[in-house]
């Protein structure tokens, strides 16, 4: 039986911190803890309502919309918090700008 390792994200201009295993989501690991400093869309990757700012920590990503991610923003930490999955505790910041449409 295998325990996944758990870390801690911290939303700095959301002002909440929780904790998020390595195989569930930053989206969903908020969720459970009843933390709303992410906005939730549909959960998916498709909406970019959850889109947020790696400011620092290592995480892996799946697939996520290039409508709403661009290969220039996910270089420079830019991400859909319901497809980033942690390999560190990590600091974001929720993305000031309102998603395209």
């Amino acid at each position: 039986m295998s325990v996944s390792t758990t870390y801690t994200i911290r939303v700095v201009n959301g002002d909440e911190e929780f904790s998020c295993s390595a195989d569930c989501s930053v989206l969903t690991s908020m969720e459970r803890e009843q933390k709303n400093a992410i906005p939730v869309g549909c959960r998916g990757g498709g909406c970019g309502v959850c889109r947020i700012r790696i400011l620092s920590g290592k995480f892996t990503a799946r697939k996520m919309s290039m409508k709403h991610v661009t290969p220039e923003q996910a270089a420079l930490g830019y991400a859909l918090s319901c497809r980033v999955f942690p390999c560190s505790d990590m600091i974001i910041e929720t993305d000031p700008v309102e998603p395209s449409k």
